[in-house]
């Protein structure tokens, strides 16, 4: 699963991209993050070959949080000849610099960080996307609070403006807006993102690295609704074992 095409605006998207955080060492991987941050962040050479990895093992795509050292990682992997589609995240504190950065990089879609999509007025969010989809890419936002945010989205005057809707997802409901995430509470999400009738992307699926790769897999192999994925990892180690477990499900 997850390693075909899918057609987003006349434009062929892979359905997996290997995601950033770790790179940039994230607070929310605790103690790790200044592991990350030591690893990679001073290290652009080490996320190429993540970079490296994951592209041998069939993932075409990257989640770009535009930070200089991910930047640069991607641009040596460019220059190798690997063939990389660019998914960029907007951050609401970088919000021009951003969209001008992934421009630049020719990115085929652009996401609105949660900060944007949960914490801002509408108007600002409609500007924001106005912004993005004039670039003629696909857009996006990405939610950290799919309980809160997507009802408002369903009645909203922006339903019509963004293509993709990125929200965290995982077994555990960690880093989700669930007090507890089993079976009444995945429905509701489920209907949620119905209604919403977005193409779906799924992150955190590994809950910040709490669940081990099988288990991760063996829950979204229950999700109907996910159309993408984007997986953040800190390894080729992992990557091997994250990819072949993704691709085999």
């Amino acid at each position: 699963m997850f390693n075909d095409y899918i057609k987003i605006k006349n434009k062929k998207i892979f359905q997996t991209s290997l995601g950033t955080a770790p790179f940039i060492g994230m607070p929310y991987f605790g103690h790790r993050a200044r592991l990350y941050q030591l690893d990679f962040y001073n290290n652009p050479e080490n996320i190429l070959k993540i970079i490296r990895k994951s592209y041998q093992m069939g993932v075409k795509a990257l989640q770009l949080i535009p930070e200089e050292p991910v930047v640069k990682a991607i641009n040596m992997a460019l220059e190798e000849g690997l063939d990389i589609d660019i998914w960029g995240t907007v951050r609401k504190e970088n919000l021009e610099e951003d969209i001008n950065i992934l421009d630049d990089m020719n990115a085929s879609m652009m996401l609105l960080d949660e900060w944007v999509t949960d914490k801002s007025e509408i108007d600002f969010i409609e500007n924001a996307l106005d912004t993005i989809n004039n670039k003629n890419v696909i857009s996006g936002l990405i939610t950290a609070l799919p309980k809160e945010t997507t009802p408002k989205l369903i009645d909203s005057n922006i339903k019509d403006l963004f293509d993709v809707y990125m929200v965290p997802v995982n077994k555990l409901g960690y880093m989700m807006d669930y007090s507890t995430f089993l079976t009444d509470e995945r429905t509701e999400l489920a209907d949620l993102l119905q209604k919403l009738g977005k193409i779906v992307m799924a992150n955190k699926i590994l809950a910040v690295g709490i669940l081990n790769p099988q288990e991760a897999m063996d829950f979204l192999k229950t999700l109907d609704y996910v159309d993408m994925i984007t997986l953040g990892i800190a390894s080729e180690k992992e990557a091997d074992e994250t990819f072949n477990l993704l691709f085999n499900l």
